[in-house]
């Protein structure tokens, strides 16, 4: 009977599978350097413009547009942090630094990491930092070394203010949530008051369990609750659907905008809608096509901005996260029933971007 009870042991023990080691996280302190270029040279068709001589000319200018140096790190697996000064140029003539490069600091915050707790990619963060849906589009439209998303372009919204935000990701990559609570005066302005804006963003990935044709296709919607002051609305609301696949990322989106200074002006209600479409081949050449069209204030519908964009890039075969391109682009606005009058505008560019 021993003998039974042995031998039945041995083979019992030898069907048991051994549990894998646990591998514990990795929290060695790191940090890494990156950089961020946009450089152009612009020739401006229309208008043409007096000189100091009076000559009427076509402006031309080579310019760096933006320049920035991104340090990031890990402190542990649970935290993070990202440092970005930012370069850009000093436009307001009445600054005694017109003209010159300025630097600035466009991102620093730090990210708490939550994937020990709920969904991998999910994070709070806090500090200067992304809002919710600039940065997020410009992920996908790629083209930002060319302009701003049509929300950012039309200064209805900027890609980075001061807040608190968290960020969470649904499972199976059927989409994410990101909200925060942000000072609402963007990065490069100080808080002014006691009101702040309250933005929120949800994503929808319905097809990610499909075939991987429709795996890209998203919808969106984000809405900014902010004041200029209390009980005088600054609300954004943004709906969108776009398309990601090897050859084609491409967009829709509508905007609606309330604005009331105070409380003693009457409130202002403007609208537009921007659709893009970037198709490429596997050679590294893509285009580059868009319409954005904008009425102010929806109060008289006979005031409209039209903006088309059109270009053809090229971007250098690289291995990870590095990216260069060059862009030869046709950038046109009309303005109709704008007092004062203004005259259409085109421009012609070749546009560089680097990004390691």
């Amino acid at each position: 009977m021993f003998a039974a009870i042995a031998c039945g042991a041995g083979s019992a023990s030898a069907q048991i599978t051994q549990a894998a080691p646990y591998t514990p996280p990795d929290d060695t302190p790191s940090i890494r350097v990156g950089a961020t270029l946009f450089g152009d040279y612009t020739y401006t068709q229309s208008p043409q413009t007096p000189d100091s001589d009076g000559n009427l000319i076509n402006p031309s200018e080579f310019s760096v547009r933006r320049s920035y140096i991104n340090i990031t790190g890990d402190i542990s697996h649970l935290v993070a942090f990202r440092i970005t000064p930012d370069v850009a140029r000093e436009t307001n003539p009445a600054s005694p630094l017109s003209g010159s490069l300025e630097f600035r600091i466009k991102y620093a915050f730090a990210q708490f990491n939550l994937d020990d707790w709920i969904t991998k990619g999910s994070w709070a963060r806090l500090g200067i930092q992304q809002t919710p849906w600039v940065d997020f589009e410009e992920g996908i439209y790629r083209y930002r070394f060319q302009g701003t998303v049509f929300s950012e372009r039309e200064n209805f919204l900027s890609s980075s203010d001061a807040g608190a935000s968290f960020h969470y990701n649904f499972p199976s990559n059927y989409g994410d949530v990101h909200v925060g609570l942000y000072n609402g005066e963007n990065y490069n302005k100080a808080e002014v008051n006691d009101q702040k804006a309250f933005q929120i963003r949800a994503s929808v990935r319905p097809l990610a369990g499909g075939a991987p044709v429709w795996r890209g296709l998203r919808a969106h919607v984000f809405y900014d609750a902010d004041h200029y002051v209390r009980n005088a609305d600054r609300k954004r609301f943004v709906g969108s659907v776009t398309v990601e696949h090897a050859y084609l990322n491409a967009g829709v989106d509508y905007l609606k905008a309330t604005d009331q200074t105070s409380i003693t002006k009457p409130e202002g209600t403007g609208s537009g809608y921007s659709v893009w479409a970037t198709p490429r081949s596997p050679k590294g050449w893509e285009g580059l096509l868009r319409f954005d069209h904008l009425t102010p204030n929806t109060a008289s519908d006979l005031q409209t901005r039209n903006r088309t964009i059109a270009g053809v890039a090229y971007w250098f075969p690289h291995q990870g996260s590095v990216s260069t391109a060059l862009l030869l682009d046709y950038d046109g606005q009309t303005f109709e029933n704008v007092t004062p009058a203004q005259p259409a505008q085109r421009k012609i560019a070749v546009h560089a971007l680097v990004n390691f």
